[in-house]
């Protein structure tokens, strides 16, 4: 008796959940965006990416970075990727790196939109970059504004890099959806 009036309170959440969503419609945004970091400074770029704490390991094929090193980041965003493209944002934030025998980050970033038609919304995103693959796959864990509660995910891809520097462009493809 007790799972019959368990099944049934259960369908009847359901049943309020649906009529909840028939009202709302979920829309699918892509953006295409690309981010510029600047890891060494040069008298026309100033650094958009500060170490704050220096890990002890170093990773394997690259001496200079170190598990446990951790990066906060204001990066521009723009439509192209060129530095002269019109700017959309900023990815802010910050990463650390966080395996010991390969070269993966975990990020913590808002892209905050300051101009255009998402001019003051921003995109949530947490999750893990295994920095030398092709494409890397992040989440969206949330947003705000004209992305309030969106999901979805991004796709990061090295447009350009230079080992001198460690400055790189980097593609990003953002599939969301969220409800309006």
């Amino acid at each position: 008796m007790a799972n019959i009036k368990c099944c049934i309170v259960l369908l009847q959440l359901l049943a309020l959940i649906s009529v909840a969503l028939a009202g709302a419609a979920i829309t699918s945004t892509h953006l295409q965006l690309y981010m510029h970091e600047t890891v060494a400074a040069s008298p026309w770029s100033p650094a958009t990416v500060v170490p704050v704490a220096r890990g002890t390991t170093p990773m394997p094929g690259d001496p200079n970075t170190r598990f446990g090193d951790m990066y906060v980041i204001d990066n521009p965003l723009t439509e192209g990727p060129s530095a002269t493209s019109p700017a959309v944002g900023r990815a802010q934030g910050f990463y650390l790196f966080v395996a010991q025998h390969e070269l993966a980050a975990m990020h913590y970033l808002s892209l905050v939109f300051t101009a255009g038609r998402y001019n003051g919304s921003y995109i949530v995103i947490q999750g893990r970059d295994t920095i030398p693959a092709k494409v890397r796959e992040l989440p969206v864990v949330g947003g705000v504004g004209r992305f309030r509660g969106a999901t979805g995910y991004g796709l990061l891809r090295t447009h350009s890099f230079d080992s001198t520097t460690k400055n790189a462009v980097l593609k990003i493809d953002m599939y969301l959806n969220n409800m309006k």
